[in-house]
């Protein structure tokens, strides 16, 4: 018997997996689909962003419902958003801060505005936020990446809590820089 391989999507820079906005039976976070964003492989090239920063203590985001709500009002007035190709790229710099990288379409006026250039790979996890540690180490060592040096790794939180809880599944996907490896 032959078996009949499945050609992989070629790669298209900028590009990010669907993120389908119309199943929102919550009308706050849409239901999300791993299938779409597990084990694939993304091409930023001056891809743009809205950086924002959050406060934390002890890896404990303080402010991200505030700073998130602010920027997401920022960047719809400004017409900046497109829901097809949504994410929010994610990562601790310390126990004390940490950084999120909001893609947008244009300059959001007012806003820190940042371009990112990369290999990247992906991996979906499920399970709650307290596991994010030892999924950084999984997702580097999955390509083959040294905890000494790791590359830049991000999370794209799917769902808010409330909605995660209401779904019954708690996705994030893991966002791993290649090209630093």
């Amino acid at each position: 018997m032959v078996e009949i391989l499945e050609k992989p999507k070629p790669l298209v820079v900028n590009e990010l997996p669907q993120y389908d906005m119309s199943d929102n039976p919550t009308d706050c976070c849409p239901r999300f689909n791993p299938e779409d964003w597990d084990d694939r492989d993304l091409l930023f090239r001056e891809k743009l962003f809205v950086r924002t920063e959050t406060r934390s203590i002890a890896h404990i985001p303080l402010n991200m419902g505030k700073v998130f709500g602010k920027t997401f009002t920022a960047i719809e007035d400004a017409g900046a958003q497109d829901m097809d190709q949504f994410i929010v790229l994610s990562r601790e710099v310390s126990a004390w801060k940490a950084e999120h990288f909001f893609a947008v379409t244009k300059a959001v006026p007012g806003e820190n505005m940042v371009r990112l250039s990369g290999d990247f790979h992906t991996k979906v996890f499920e399970g709650p936020y307290r596991e994010a540690k030892h999924w950084h180490e999984e997702l580097v060592e999955s390509v083959g990446g040294d905890m000494k040096k790791p590359p830049d790794v991000y999370f794209f939180y799917t769902t808010c809590p409330k909605c995660a809880k209401k779904y019954g599944k708690n996705y994030l996907v893991g966002i791993v820089r290649t090209d630093q490896i």
